[in-house]
């Protein structure tokens, strides 16, 4: 009789956890379904271009040569790591990303430690250093090209002019034309201004999460700024830095923005993603242009793997603590 108690009970309990099991899946789908449309809109803007996209750089695609379409397997990724201009725009995109996130890296870190200190109008001059970050960035470009780099009433030339009025030789100031003699240094200068407060930001909230008990321990032991700063504080950012570093690469190199309007592309300052406008629709060769967009890809999703682990390593050291 015990036997039979005990198979009823075991069989009760099973029904009451399928029917808690059934309950908790009802439940997860009522909260995943208003969730559907945004996901399914995502996939359509997002995954299927990349799709077709991919599917078009294994084909001989080019609207000059319409009988010529076919199948073409990898001849395209080998014609952009092969071409001379297409190998040349990606030495000019490495050039260029490592260059604007170095020094807007150097940079962020200077100011981000300047506006960590307190003193008297700290937040608006922190909202007055975010600010370049949040113009459009065609407009900024546009803002460099003509108000700043123009050799007859740029701002820069005007400085000049002024410096060398004041040892009385106005007349013999040099005014260079920087677009034409410095291409993408110019680039590079006006990428550096818009990108800096963004790596001002992130470090300046690693600043501000570090164990200050812990510092002020240090000072009343005697260590010195530089000391606390190469011991506690650079330590403590590394990983801020990375991901600065690594959110602006994602960034920057996909930038055409610059480029396109400062330089059109011209004097050794074409990157990838200008040299797959230029294959797109000047050359109308759509499978070596979606070639070179799938390597831009793939290195974006590469170098967005070591953000997304940098980031959850610093979402696991706050909760850790």
């Amino acid at each position: 009789m015990s036997v039979a108690v005990d198979v009823g009970d075991r069989a009760a309990s099973r029904r009451q956890g399928g029917a808690s099991r059934s309950l908790r899946r009802s439940g997860d789908w009522a909260r995943r379904v208003p969730l559907l449309p945004a996901l399914i809109f995502t996939i359509v803007v997002t995954q299927l271009p990349f799709v077709a996209t991919l599917v078009i750089s294994f084909m001989n695609w080019n609207a000059y040569y319409p009988n010529e379409r076919g199948f073409a397997g990898f001849a395209n990724f080998r014609s952009v790591l092969t071409d001379v201009a297409m190998r040349d725009a990606i030495i000019t995109t490495i050039e260029l990303t490592v260059t604007v996130v170095a020094v807007s890296l150097l940079l962020g870190l200077v100011v981000a430690l300047l506006l960590d200190r307190s003193f008297l109008g700290r937040g608006a001059v922190r909202t007055m250093m975010i600010t370049p970050f949040l113009v459009v960035p065609v407009a900024a470009a546009l803002l460099w090209k003509h108000a700043l780099y123009n050799p007859e009433y740029g701002l820069l030339n005007g400085v000049l002019k002024g410096v060398w009025g004041l040892f009385g030789a106005a007349g013999s100031a040099p005014q260079p034309d920087w677009i034409t003699q410095m291409p993408l240094l110019s680039v590079e200068i006006a990428l550096i201004w818009q990108w800096t407060p963004f790596m001002m930001l992130i470090l300046l909230a690693g600043l501000q999460s570090r164990p200050l008990d812990v510092i002020e321990a240090a000072r009343i032991d005697g260590a010195g700024s530089w000391q606390i700063f190469r011991y506690m504080t650079f330590p403590h950012l590394r990983q801020y830095l990375e991901l600065g570093a690594l959110l602006g690469s994602i960034y920057i190199v996909q930038n055409f923005d610059y480029v396109f309007t400062i330089t059109s592309g011209g004097l050794g300052t074409a990157n990838l993603p200008y040299a797959i406008y230029q294959t797109f629709y000047q050359a109308h060769d759509y499978g070596r242009a979606s070639a070179a967009g799938v390597v831009v890809v793939i290195g974006t999703i590469l170098i967005a793997t070591l953000a997304l682990r940098t980031v959850s390593s610093l979402f696991r050291e706050e909760t850790s603590r």
